[in-house]
């Protein structure tokens, strides 16, 4: 599928009446799709303006930049990727928190007075939490090797994604989140690696790790470690897909004990959504690999796939995805494009719950069924019901290190996913509106308490009241 170009165009124009009509007349023959036009300085002699094309592909920016260099009374100063722009010099800084002007200034938040808060944090580590930046601060750590939906692209390449995440993290829970892109696929070397570095941190986002190794890492560093590991890619999409399913069974008038559910995939996403949904409630669970269903009959090499055999598909059914979906009352797909025709759903029980969530491109395109489902969401921000991962790891992770947790822990999970579900009230209930929208205000804050309370009724909190803040002076 090719990826239209967002660019911006620079010009210097003869300031003559009809110049501009001309340029745009241009613009739109050659395929483009003209955005703002903004005005930066003028003169009797000429004007610059800068205007904000979408263009179909690289041909069609082509003919366009040769058609406008052709015309009289109008030059080219630039063509630029507006993504590329929005990119430049990298969206990170590190900011200080304390000004640093005098020599007093200096000795309080170096030496000699920070030697204090080291022999403090020496005597109760916890304290770290306190006076450092451990307690907001979250690494962001890749190895490059399923970077979105692109593949291992290396660490260098996963870059600017996991800039992007930190952003996120800021923007949506105030959490300063950290870039960490190792330059080895090794699980070992990963492990000790994230290991080696977690003083600094208050928790680890696994991220853009391929399967089966993004397993092998995050349980390694949930034993070694003694804060939060959380691999966003597994358990994000599972939190917020069982928060839209939640609601979309209310919609539906169905109990998810009661349902059959099929997904396809058998990756990161689709095994932490099977056991979210357990976890939830669910008795009758098939997935789908390329294979076709997952079952006891067949033979794994992979523990993880053999763990899918063991625990799910009770009724032992076999065959291919449209034979597995027969009869089922909730789809989720979390594979590739196109896998689902409509026939497929007609097949399904009546008012069936599509959760088409491949993205760019869903396993079937909403628009072929939405009159026949009770329900569809996807991936996508262009149709109702997106499931998100926003809507999930800034609350998670601000509610965990709020108490500074010491894991993210299964029942801190299905709280989150019960309280985002909660945000939507009956009356907002329907079903193009099944999960609160990532710029909800209420979110994050809503999450992170019930991740929270879940934290301190398991007893993973570190923080309690008074603790930490009631610290020895003498």
């Amino acid at each position: 599928m090719p990826i239209s170009l967002n660019v911006t165009i620079r010009l210097r124009l003869q300031n003559k009446p009809g110049t501009l009509a001309r340029v745009l007349t241009t613009i739109a023959e050659s395929g483009g799709s003209l955005g703002s036009i903004d005005l930066l300085s003028a003169s009797q002699d000429h004007v610059i303006r800068e205007l904000m094309v979408r263009v179909p592909d690289k041909q069609s920016l082509k003919n366009i930049a040769a058609r406008l260099d052709s015309l009289a009374g109008v030059d080219v100063i630039y063509i630029a990727d507006r993504i590329l722009l929005k990119h430049l010099g990298g969206k990170l800084e590190v900011t200080a928190k304390r000004n640093i002007e005098t020599r007093e200034d200096l000795s309080l938040v170096y030496t000699p007075g920070v030697a204090k808060v080291a022999q403090s944090i020496y005597q109760n580590p916890d304290l770290a939490y306190r006076f450092t930046i451990k307690g907001n601060s979250v690494a962001i750590v890749t190895d490059g090797s399923a970077v979105l939906g692109l593949g291992n692209l290396g660490p260098t390449a996963a870059l600017p994604v996991m800039e992007g995440k930190s952003l996120l993290f800021k923007r949506f829970g105030n959490i300063d989140a950290f870039p960490i892109c190792l330059n080895t696929q090794d699980p070992e070397q990963i492990i000790n690696t994230v290991v080696a570095l977690s003083p600094v941190f208050g928790g680890i986002n696994l991220e853009d790790i391929a399967a089966p190794r993004c397993f092998i890492i995050e349980e390694a560093l949930r034993e070694k470690l003694d804060i939060p590991v959380f691999h966003d890619d597994q358990h994000g999409t599972a939190i917020v897909t069982l928060a839209g399913l939640l609601n979309a069974l209310k919609v539906v008038g169905k109990k998810l004990s009661e349902c059959k559910i099929v997904i396809s995939g058998a990756g990161a996403a689709g095994m932490a959504i099977t056991r979210i949904l357990l976890k939830a409630g669910a008795d009758n669970i098939v997935v789908c690999d390329r294979q076709g269903a997952i079952s006891s009959r067949r033979t794994y090499h992979d523990r993880y796939k053999s763990w899918l055999a063991e625990n799910t598909n009770p009724q032992e059914i076999s065959g291919n995805l449209a034979e597995a979906i027969k009869d089922a009352d909730i789809f989720i797909g979390v594979s590739g494009p196109g896998l689902l025709i409509r026939e497929d759903i007609l097949n399904m029980n009546e008012k069936p719950v599509v959760f088409a969530l491949a993205n760019p491109e869903p396993e079937i395109a909403p628009e072929e069924i939405f009159d026949i489902a009770g329900v569809v969401a996807t991936g996508r921000s262009d149709y109702p019901n997106q499931i998100n991962n926003v809507l999930a790891f800034p609350g998670i992770f601000r509610g965990a290190l709020d108490c500074y947790a010491r894991c993210i822990n299964d029942d801190m999970n299905l709280a989150a996913a019960e309280a985002l579900a909660n945000i939507i009230t009956p009356e907002q209930l329907n079903a193009e509106n099944i999960i609160p929208s990532v710029f909800s205000p209420k979110v994050v804050k809503v999450v992170a308490q019930a991740v929270a309370r879940a934290a301190k009724s398991t007893g993973v909190a570190r923080k309690h009241t008074g603790d930490i803040d009631n610290y020895n002076l003498i």
